[in-house]
């Protein structure tokens, strides 16, 4: 990464459309394309955005409209009394990408906020896991306010450790004047 772009150059991304683009969308095309640290400086530069979401140090590894995925290593930070990756990382994990790929999929001229996450914890989450969220292009033009994400989170193995919706509200965005 070139030393004359700092952190600050990288959140503006983060602050508007850019160019007839999304910002995320945008943020990530720029960083990914960096050879062997790209994905990783998207992934930080997202965390700051939502600092919540650096307790599980998500590495983002697919953005794009419709599909998100990140990867959630399984160390002590995110483990329980099980030392397995704790429900509560999990569903961080899953709100994660459902967050980046909200961003990358809605229209310009609508906005979300989650509404609810119903999952289910089918199998324990004894490795890393890859937190995968889901949805159809058509879901984003409708007419509906309420739209469901689908959201899983997946063992080294293939094995669905967490599994579930998370339904979102979409609005207009108010027009400024």
């Amino acid at each position: 990464m070139d030393t004359e772009i700092g952190w600050n150059c990288w959140r503006r991304l983060l602050t508007g459309n850019i160019g007839g683009m999304n910002q995320v969308q945008r943020l990530w095309n720029t960083t990914s394309a960096i050879p062997v640290v790209g994905k990783r400086v998207f992934s930080i530069v997202f965390s700051q955005k939502a600092p919540y979401f650096a307790t599980i140090r998500p590495r983002f590894t697919v953005v794009e409209p419709n599909r998100v995925e990140l990867v959630i290593g399984k160390r002590r930070g995110v483990h329980n009394h099980i030392k397995t990756v704790h429900a509560i990382a999990l569903c961080n994990g899953l709100e994660a990408a459902m967050g980046a790929l909200a961003e990358v999929s809605i229209p310009a001229d609508k906005r979300w906020i989650p509404k609810g996450m119903d999952v289910s914890y089918p199998a324990k989450a004894n490795s890393d896991i890859t937190c995968i969220a889901e949805t159809d292009p058509d879901q984003w033009t409708g007419t509906d306010p309420e739209l469901h994400v689908r959201v899983r989170g997946e063992r080294a193995d293939g094995v669905v450790v967490i599994e579930g919706v998370i339904k979102l509200w979409l609005s207009e965005k108010p027009r400024r004047s």
